[in-house]
């Protein structure tokens, strides 16, 4: 298709731009010249931007596929802007293998309406004792590899798969979570777990945990992510890291940035995370943290469960949340809180994690793919989690009044979402 998109509010992460402007579609990407014939799209001043690039997303299939499949997720995917999916190994089998990895390749190329790439595990069977085909794994199309919350206790094991990534320019994956003091809680430690008598860790199991990976990575040279950064207390070792020219970006949750630990209130599992909800203090960090670019990528660590699962007590809840169709409405508060511009957000949304995994898209600039997501950033709602396209309903904005409806989405130029008019 050949589009021209007029009296829009094109919101431009490369070169951290919001102005009003038109923008050209021809042959599935952006392009400087008006293209003749072309269907003209009138914005009517809404905005305008690269679709999502959702970086940690969790599919059902092989083994869960009654929580949610590539098409399900696909299609909440379109709905919530996302036009690029990247997803988690932790299916059951694991994806540690080639033929594993071909076969979710086929199943996401048949049944999803937008992009998606494939991290693969790190170890086999992501237990943490034999490295994975890594070097196969990648000829078969994984962008990084990663256990994700199963974290390689074996520091020998760790700096040995790092030392072979390192040779084959391989992207690590890791989740700084202290294992040990990590093992069986529910919350962040404190007062408040104190008081409702839920097991606690204390953000300390990140830092710790995160300072080995440092000292591994400087050891090894290895190319790393830090999947979730969410205590205050971690931000001064990313700094340095950066600073001693490690190859190191982090990443965040938006229910991290967004959320407490007191949103837990009474019981509620579905506010139930891994990590777990941090303090108001470092929820604020971490959003100055992604203002100054410290912190690279936002993602919503689409996690999702069934029903079954969560109906539980508190403590023996499954953790996760769904969130490929929340993340842009939940951003929004971010925005109208005059805490993060638009730019801000799609750089840690878009062009950030596109970039890190070698992504030729999150841009506005003239040859680059038509993956756009049209928006109006102060429309309001009340979310209704039956309404979600996720298998799972497990959102913890439930009931919540959020701004930001996803108007339409473009995957190279073609609609694969349209909001119907109300």
């Amino acid at each position: 298709m050949t589009l021209i998109f007029t009296n829009a509010r094109l919101i431009d992460p490369e070169a951290g731009t919001d102005t009003p402007g038109t923008l050209a579609v021809a042959q599935g990407r952006i392009t400087d010249i008006a293209p003749q014939g072309a269907t003209v799209i009138d914005c009517r001043g809404k905005c305008l931007a690269p679709g999502l690039v959702d970086w940690g997303v969790h599919v059902g299939e092989p083994g869960a596929r009654h929580k949610e499949s590539y098409r399900t997720a696909g299609l909440a995917a379109a709905a919530g802007g996302v036009t690029t999916f990247v997803t988690r190994p932790d299916t059951t089998p694991a994806t540690d293998s080639p033929e594993a990895l071909d076969f979710l390749r086929r199943r996401a190329d048949s049944e999803a309406p937008v992009h998606v790439h494939h991290m693969a595990a790190l170890t086999r069977n992501r237990d943490g004792r034999e490295m994975a085909e890594i070097g196969f794994l990648m000829d078969a199309g994984a962008v990084a590899f990663t256990d994700t919350d199963h974290v390689v206790r074996d520091t020998k094991v760790f700096s040995r798969c790092l030392t072979y990534a390192r040779s084959l320019g391989a992207l690590i994956v890791g989740h700084p979570q202290d294992p040990g003091l990590s093992k069986g809680a529910a919350v962040t430690s404190g007062k408040f777990a104190s008081l409702k008598g839920l097991p606690g860790v204390s953000p300390m199991a990140e830092r710790m945990a995160f300072d080995r990976d440092m000292a591994l990575i400087e050891m090894t040279g290895a190319r790393y992510h830090a999947d979730q950064v969410t205590c205050a207390r971690t931000l001064p070792a990313l700094e340095r890291a950066k600073k001693n020219g490690l190859d190191v970006t982090a990443g965040v949750s938006i229910h991290h940035l967004t959320l407490n630990e007191f949103d837990v209130g009474d019981y509620r599992s579905f506010f139930k995370l891994t990590p777990p909800l941090r303090s108001e203090d470092d929820r604020l960090a971490l959003v100055q943290a992604v203002a100054d670019g410290l912190i690279d990528v936002i993602g919503s660590m689409h996690t999702p469960q069934d029903e079954e699962s969560k109906r539980l007590p508190f403590e023996e809840a499954a953790p996760g949340a769904v969130g490929l169709e929340t993340l842009l409405p939940a951003a929004m508060r971010l925005y109208h809180a005059g805490q993060l511009t638009l730019p801000q957000l799609w750089r840690a949304m878009a062009l950030n994690p596109a970039r890190r995994l070698g992504l030729d898209c999150g841009r506005l600039s003239a040859g680059a793919p038509a993956d756009l997501v049209l928006f109006d950033p102060d429309a309001p709602f009340v979310l209704d989690r039956f309404t979600l396209r996720s298998k799972s309903k497990n959102t913890p904005f439930d009931g919540a009044r959020l701004q930001g409806k996803v108007l339409a989405t473009y995957v190279a130029g073609q609609p694969v979402y349209q909001r119907e008019a109300a």
